[in-house]
């Protein structure tokens, strides 16, 4: 596994709190940056070429779903609310790290033993609790404090077929292809088109990061990376979408947001580069930061390639390192195919 993306996905980043793995994004893109910012939204951007006539946005979201701290009883237990789009479901024993104002502490969400009747059926979000080992509330407030935040304690897993597995795949390996895409361009010195590297804020929770990009940096077109739902594994909806596996490569979307010139010229990369795409629909919005970077500065056309993730929000999400390649080296090509003199509006009044 690539030791940056190792780093990104040790690091915390639940929604709202991700100033330290922005820090180290931009560490990361510096050398290969004309130009670095950030905004009070908290995004991360690296500028290549910011002057070229053609700009063209590559973002992906860094926040990642996680805890609320909503109270802590007179015994030190913890209660906690969702950030994002969480479910308790897969939480049951499992090991949590809260970020507390006060340091770092370990605990686990506990649950009754089976010999008592183990967690009822119709367990809720509410009924879950997390055990510090704590004598008392007064202990626990010496370190966290309500409104700190809380993620899923685990490690980075490599498997079987160079795939790897963890918590908030979503979308840390989304802010690592356009790192690594925008370092490649950068390498192959495209002298015409300027590419704008966005680790975006607040997806999981608001898109509120993507929106501000936009406003900002008004480009030409804007490309949001994300992950999207494979369909290859026991249980999932494959037949009410479309079939989405691991080592299938990148995935394209289509439907109303999407520009179709960029979709094109996607394609034609794809295909010049011997990369196999597969493909999403997306009839009304694409549940990505792409819904809120088309509705910025004037309206931005936009596209969205994403990446085939298994066990969507479950602290085991799982991608092929395979595609998370194919998917930054189509982005890297499509990049330097562009002449900067494509026009991406859908209309232009020189038909008539």
């Amino acid at each position: 596994m690539n030791q940056f993306l190792y780093d990104l996905l040790q690091t915390p980043s639940p929604s709202g709190m991700e100033a330290e793995i922005q820090k180290k994004w931009l560490q990361h893109v510096k050398p290969y940056a004309d130009s670095l910012h950030t905004d009070g939204a908290g995004n991360a951007i690296a500028s290549y070429h910011p002057d070229a006539s053609l700009q063209v946005a590559v973002a992906g979201h860094c926040d990642e779903i996680g805890f609320l701290i909503k109270a802590i009883d007179d015994h030190g237990y913890v209660y906690v609310e969702k950030l994002g789009g969480i479910s308790h479901k897969p939480a049951i024993g499992m090991k949590v790290d809260i970020l507390g104002s006060g340091g770092r502490l370990t605990g686990v969400i506990g649950t009754k033993a089976e010999h008592h009747g183990g967690a009822k059926d119709s367990f809720t979000f509410s009924d879950l609790f997390i055990d510090l080992g704590a004598h008392s509330k007064a202990e626990v407030e010496e370190y966290i404090a309500i409104g700190d935040t809380a993620v899923y304690k685990r490690e980075p897993e490599n498997l079987l077929n160079d795939r790897i597995s963890g918590r908030g795949l979503d979308n840390r390996t989304g802010a690592f292809i356009v790192a690594e895409s925008f370092r490649r361009v950068h390498q192959r010195l495209h002298p015409n088109v300027g590419m704008q590297a966005v680790s975006t804020v607040n997806e999981e929770t608001n898109m509120g990061g993507a929106y501000f990009a936009g406003a900002g940096l008004a480009p030409d077109l804007a490309i949001a990376v994300d992950v999207t739902f494979a369909t290859d594994y026991p249980g999932a909806a494959s037949e009410k979408t479309a079939e989405v596996k691991l080592d299938g490569g990148p995935v394209l979307a289509k439907g109303a947001p999407i520009n179709h010139k960029a979709n094109d010229l996607l394609e034609k990369a794809a295909e010049k580069a011997g990369i196999s795409v597969q493909y999403e629909l997306t009839p009304r919005t694409t549940g990505t930061d792409a819904d809120q970077l088309r509705k910025s500065a004037q309206g931005v056309p936009v596209a969205v390639v994403s990446l085939p993730l298994r066990y969507m929000h479950a602290p085991v999400e799982t991608v092929s390192l395979h595609d998370i390649e194919q998917t930054i080296e189509l982005l890297a090509a499509f990049i330097l195919q562009l002449n900067s003199a494509e026009d991406f509006r859908p209309i232009t009044p020189d038909f008539i």
